[in-house]
């Protein structure tokens, strides 16, 4: 889709993604499309329908290429292909030989093509030499991944004040530690004045965090034994049940809401106002109900409706963004993608009651404070879960500890086989819901689409646990990041609530002396500009690899995430020239640079070649005041570089291969 009001957008696309600035290999013709066969497996087919993809995960790149030499090697020999593997070159078809056409010997285009099919091989053979057994293929991607984004990053962060601090936070929030050891900013003292003076420092601001801290007791009490009184536990006693689990003077208001469950973008905040503030309690239950959830896992209504009250008096009504609502928002999202045509009679009705309990429970107990400030405050619960997805593992905790509340275990009829599964896949999901992960997932993902786009069969069958919870997890994910893709009204909602919660620890580390985190500062808070990178970086490149799983069905919610960029783009204010730069009115963007040649970092060096002859390949581009636009010709026959070794030739005008 092009954005034809742009002077520059008739050679940018109008996906603002940071996918597009990775090298890559173009695939004519590979979509995937989700079929059922016979035994209810996940499939993926092959066909024509959304045009070319570009092919990005190292691992589907270097089966790309083996199957470009494959199909050469047909034509070069003349041997019969086998009927095993079916014949998928997008690079022949270009060149207008068919797979297996014969070639004379002797002829130029004979050589040319042998010549290039050992250069193919070669390549493929220097990616294959450097991976390292103990590194899976997903690993391939998720550090091509993190790395591409560390180098727009750091362009991004050097253009303003206000792009370092969206920088820093999308560092610290979506990259894990590991990755935060490569940042540029990353810095060794080297002052021993200056490195004890920051030790006492630390202790002292810790000290001042635990004496501020409000008395709601050890987060241990509350796993060991809920304290917080349950009246509601009985309220369920009689025959009849609300019919959508909450007494409500407005209950036909709220009904009429409810029976569009199935919508996307539905009028969350009215069914928190008609239901008395239970909005997880009614949507849960109206969700379990209408999927006939509570009867094929045998869970007794009341007892369902006596845990989701007390899970949803679990949820701090205090924290702006982190609470009930935010719980039945994203249960209701995971609902509508559990319900999306292409995973129709996917998932079983044990995984889909685990993905919407694990939506149900993802936050439960929030603090309203994030994972790395209970880390930098030494707060028990990052003690007791070793600073690791402190907070999914609290929510875990206190959910299924709730479950052992008298009349809460709604899954006290399942065997025990079932109840071990389901258990293992909530516990997945719900770890996955750490941002930290959020581009190991990501790539995992893409590397799962992407691998089976250019596999023999090109069908992509979750016929095993990993790769069906890997789906869900990436559900889940997305459920919990679609504020961006919801209509406009509900979504800018969304945004002011979370800014006050990052404000409130904001000022919570301002009066405990600590370092205020990238983006909680009241005082100097650029929400536009945030939004803007938070979908370029983050969002978009998530919803876009999953609308290729289940494609079309998402492109409606790819279209209000775009359109939702370019509001804020709109709002973004003017930004001053800086000093001793010409004024160019066409020269309201951030200009950036990003350098495919990469860095000798020892963890990297084992995915990437240089160049032979030692040049840096670079390319350079402009966007809207982000620096993850699309560049032209990103994924054609120019993209290559990114720390390999050029090619010259390649198999029958096969396009150049992007670093890993």
């Amino acid at each position: 889709m092009l954005n034809k009001n742009s002077a520059s957008s008739q050679s940018l696309p109008r996906v603002h993604s940071f996918f597009n600035m990775i090298p890559s290999i173009m695939q004519d013709d590979l979509a995937l499309t989700i079929l059922n066969d016979r035994d209810n497996m996940f499939s993926i087919k092959s066909q024509r329908s959304h045009g070319e993809d570009l092919i990005v995960t190292p691992f589907a790149q270097i089966l790309a290429s083996l199957r470009s030499v494959r199909n050469n090697l047909l034509s070069l020999t003349n041997v019969p292909a086998s009927n095993k593997r079916p014949n998928q070159s997008s690079s022949a078809s270009r060149s207008g030989n068919p797979p297996g056409a014969p070639l004379s010997q002797g002829e130029e285009a004979y050589t040319r093509l042998a010549t290039d099919t050992i250069e193919e091989l070669d390549w493929c053979l220097d990616q294959l030499e450097t991976i390292q057994t103990h590194r899976s293929v997903s690993d391939m991607a998720s550090l091509k991944f993190k790395r591409m984004l560390n180098k727009e990053l750091s362009h991004f962060s050097e253009s303003s004040r206000s792009g370092n601090q969206i920088s820093e936070y999308i560092c610290s929030t979506f990259l894990d530690k590991q990755q935060e050891f490569d940042l540029p900013s990353l810095r060794v003292e080297d002052n021993p004045e200056l490195v004890a003076a920051n030790a006492a420092a630390g202790q002292q601001s810790a000290g001042q965090y635990a004496r501020s801290r409000s008395p709601r007791g050890p987060p241990m009490s509350q796993i060991s034994g809920v304290k917080r009184p349950l009246s509601h536990t009985n309220s369920f006693t009689g025959e009849r049940l609300p019919t959508f689990g909450v007494e409500t003077p407005r209950e036909n208001e709220l009904g009429t809401l409810l029976g569009e469950l199935d919508t996307w973008g539905i009028q969350i905040f009215s069914i928190g106002e008609f239901s008395v503030n239970r909005p997880l309690t009614c949507v849960a239950y109206t969700i379990f109900q209408s999927r006939e959830l509570l009867t094929s896992l045998m869970i007794p209504p009341k007892t369902f409706l006596n845990f989701m009250s007390t899970l949803e008096d679990h949820y701090v009504k205090d924290n702006p963004f982190h609470n009930s609502l935010h719980a039945a928002d994203v249960t209701q999202s995971t609902n509508v993608l559990l319900n999306t045509p292409a995973l129709e009679g996917v998932f079983t009705p044990l995984e889909v009651g685990g993905a919407l309990f694990a939506a149900c429970i993802h936050d439960v107990d929030h603090p309203g404070l994030t994972n790395q400030f209970l880390v930098n405050s030494s707060s028990e619960l990052a003690l007791m879960y070793n600073d690791e997805s402190v907070l999914e593992n609290h929510h875990l905790a206190v959910a299924f500890k709730l479950l052992q509340n008298q009349g809460c275990d709604i899954f006290c009829n399942m065997q025990k086989k079932q109840r071990q599964t389901l258990r293992k896949m909530v516990i997945d999901i719900v770890l996955s819901t750490d941002m930290s992960k959020h581009m190991s997932l990501l790539a995992d993902l893409k590397t799962m689409v992407e691998t089976k786009k250019v596999a023999g069969s090109g069908v992509l069958l979750l016929d095993n646990y990993t790769d069906r919870i890997q789906v869900l997890e990436n559900l889940v994910h997305c459920a919990d990041l679609s504020n961006p893709t919801k209509p406009l009204p509900l979504y800018k909602r969304w945004v002011a609530l979370l800014m006050e919660e990052f404000f409130l620890q904001g000022d919570k580390e301002r009066e405990s002396g600590m370092d205020i985190s990238p983006m909680c500062d009241r005082h100097n808070a650029t929400i536009e500009k945030s939004q803007v990178g938070f979908i370029d970086y983050i969002v978009h490149p998530l919803w876009e690899t999953w609308a290729d799983l289940v494609h079309p069905d998402a492109q409606d919610i790819l279209d209000t995430l775009e359109e939702n960029r370019d509001y804020y783009q709109s709002m973004i204010p003017p930004s001053p020239p800086p000093s001793g730069v010409d004024e160019n009115p066409q020269e309201d963007r951030i200009r950036f640079q990003v350098t495919l040649e990469e860095s000798d970092q020892e963890n990297l060096a084992e995915l990437e070649e240089g160049d032979e002859s030692g040049g840096e390949s670079t390319t350079t581009g402009t966007t809207g005041t982000t620096a993850a636009s699309a560049l032209s010709g990103a994924g054609g026959g120019g993209g290559g570089g990114g720390g390999m070794a050029p090619r010259t030739g390649g198999c029958q005008n096969q396009p150049q291969h992007g670093g890993m």
